[in-house]
């Protein structure tokens, strides 16, 4: 069952029109955060029969032997598996399974398991996105039905939201350092378990939380963050390449994207990349809103904020995450080796996405779940338009300690008619990410894509 929240009213009946949508809560709400309230929002206290502790400030030291760049060590190695969620015994589990959970256990009974740990809540970011986050939540304020907003920046925008379209931007704007380098790929898998792994030269430079940033500076450049990915391998797609310009207010501004195409050696405009246009060689499997479990404009759903629950969650995943864990270890048939996986239980939003009448997607409804110490989507379960369940996407998350940022390492998309999956950011066999790197506006231009793109 999902609960209310006493502390906050999540059922308001928001009237979100063409015009600024107040949102910004009191001083008296504000000041809860680092109180009975996490930094970012959270409950700060435990659940009631203690399966969930109270939050004490995540992980804020590097682990004994992590050298920064290298991969990461798992804090929590020691943990022995509490319990295993299987296709016989998950309904007795039910109350804390999503129904895309529970369809995997279904679809996959003699395969599918979750081994269950210990509740170790070690979501942390810098102290100067926990300060941002308390002055965003008395000036941040939604634009024009929630497609931008305004008066944020650096911390998280709505950290006490009031309805659905403040928990998503909540997710699309959540702290995970300044810029990254991430090399890596993705895998389309088939139903026995064959996949050919397309790598990825991935950078991120993200505006929106540079030291610095203000809420003014961001409405006037009107930009949120940049993203550029090249396709690395195999030799037929290298040299493909996309950028992306995430904007603040997407009514006076749209997304802007531009796609290299080796083989006309031009680059072209990309208004497409977005909603349900398919995923960069993804198999379709995916679509480009689906990309970080959720990504782009708002503006083609309802969105309600149900509440909260708990629910058992793909929480560090530091085995998953490992370099001593080959890509062949962890694609298997129909879903990632589940001995690799682990899962806890957390407390999570509800937010439930429905299809405007005058829009088309494939997607008629998609209920998201988003973790309360992070606001990462950690499930997201994906409806078509007949309303029968269509996909399941499962983020596997770790914390990046140096940054510190709490981010998926691994995101999972479960087609259930085609019986296949993608996996999207294995990285156990290149280098690590890189937040260290202070990439220049000058390489996030349709004129820098040009040149980078090279065979």
């Amino acid at each position: 069952m999902i609960k209310k929240l006493g502390l906050i009213t999540v059922g308001l009946a928001i009237a979100l029109s063409s015009q600024s949508v107040l949102s910004k809560v009191t001083q008296a709400e504000a000041d809860k955060l680092g109180n009975e309230l996490t930094p970012l929002g959270a409950e700060k206290a435990g659940n009631a029969d203690g399966s969930i502790p109270a939050w004490t400030g995540g992980i804020t030291e590097l682990p004994a032997g992590y050298t920064p760049g290298s991969f990461h060590i798992d804090p929590f190695a020691d943990d022995k598996i509490l319990f295993t969620i299987t296709a016989k015994n998950y309904k007795e589990y039910a109350e804390f399974l999503t129904d895309g959970q529970k369809k995997l256990f279904e679809t996959y009974p003699d395969t599918y398991k979750m081994p269950v740990y210990q509740t170790r809540r070690s979501a942390s970011n810098p102290q100067r996105v926990y300060d941002a986050t308390k002055a965003n939540a008395t000036r941040a304020e939604l634009l024009d039905g929630g497609n931008g907003l305004k008066g944020a920046a650096v911390g998280v925008p709505f950290p006490i939201p009031t309805n659905g379209l403040e928990a998503i931007w909540n997710h699309t704007l959540r702290y995970r350092g300044e810029a990254v380098q991430r090399n890596g790929g993705q895998a389309a898998v088939t139903a026995s378990g064959d996949f050919n792994v397309i790598g990825f030269d991935e950078q991120l430079m993200i505006k929106y939380s540079e030291m610095g940033a203000t809420p003014e500076s961001l409405s006037e450049e009107n930009i949120l963050f940049k993203f550029k990915q090249s396709v690395t391998s195999p030799a037929r797609l290298a040299g493909t390449a996309l950028l992306v310009h995430e904007t603040v207010d997407q009514v006076k501004e749209p997304r802007q994207a531009w796609t290299y195409n080796t083989g006309q050696r031009r680059v072209r405009r990309a208004p497409n990349i977005a909603y349900d246009a398919p995923g960069t060689a993804a198999d379709g499997l995916r679509t480009t809103d689906d990309f970080d479990m959720y990504n782009g404009s708002p503006n083609r759903y309802d969105w309600e904020l149900k509440g909260k629950k708990e629910l058992y969650v793909a929480y560090n995943n530091y085995a998953l995450h490992s370099d001593n864990a080959s890509y062949a270890d962890i694609l298997k048939p129909n879903h990632v080796n589940p001995d690799l996986t682990r899962f806890e239980k957390h407390r999570v939003w509800v937010v439930e996405a429905t299809l405007k009448e005058e829009f088309r997607h494939v997607y008629q409804k998609r209920t998201f779940y988003i973790d309360e110490d992070s606001w990462q989507i950690q499930v997201a379960d994906m409806y078509d338009n007949r309303g029968e369940l269509y996909r399941v996407g499962i983020a596997h998350g770790v914390n990046y300690y140096e940054v510190p940022t709490q981010w998926s390492t691994l995101d999972v998309y479960h087609d259930l008619n085609s019986r296949r999956y993608l996996a999207i950011g294995l990285d156990n066999e290149e280098q690590m990410y890189d937040f260290s790197i202070k990439p220049d506006d000058r390489e996030f231009t349709p004129q820098a894509l040009r040149r980078e793109g090279k065979r």
